[in-house]
């Protein structure tokens, strides 16, 4: 597996890290998650950690059973219920995984960033649960 480092994300969004299925790389995008980091704690204080904690998502990826088969789902014809669902499912694997890694990881500091990448594919499939 590769790991490269790029200065930003070429899109306007706020990704930290990125797993690439056909070559089996993982990105880290520089900029953003010192972005990330300081939106979310207020500082860059603990910069190191968060690294860690994006590096053992995207890890979370690529040891992923499941991404090859949802991801070929994701091209098939979905609803979008049923896209929200593979989506949310695709990132909780990464998160079942990282978690594994970061034993020696701050629960508390962990569950913070792990929600709130979350929070998106969950408000996306909570609205298909109240229409």
């Amino acid at each position: 597996m590769q790991v490269i480092l790029e200065p930003r994300f070429q899109d306007n969004r706020l990704v930290g890290g990125k797993y690439h299925l056909a070559s089996h790389t993982i990105f880290l995008y520089k900029e953003e998650i010192v972005r990330q980091c300081c939106e979310l704690f207020g500082s860059h204080l603990r910069l190191k950690e968060y690294i860690a904690v994006v590096l053992a998502h995207e890890l979370g990826h690529s040891e992923d059973l499941e991404l090859e088969q949802l991801a070929a789902a994701l091209d098939g014809p979905l609803t979008g219920r049923q896209e929200a669902e593979i989506r949310l499912r695709i990132e909780e694997n990464a998160w079942a995984y990282a978690i594994s890694l970061l034993t020696e990881a701050d629960p508390s500091f962990l569950h913070m960033i792990m929600e709130e990448s979350l929070f998106s594919y969950r408000n996306q499939l909570d609205r298909f649960r109240i229409a």
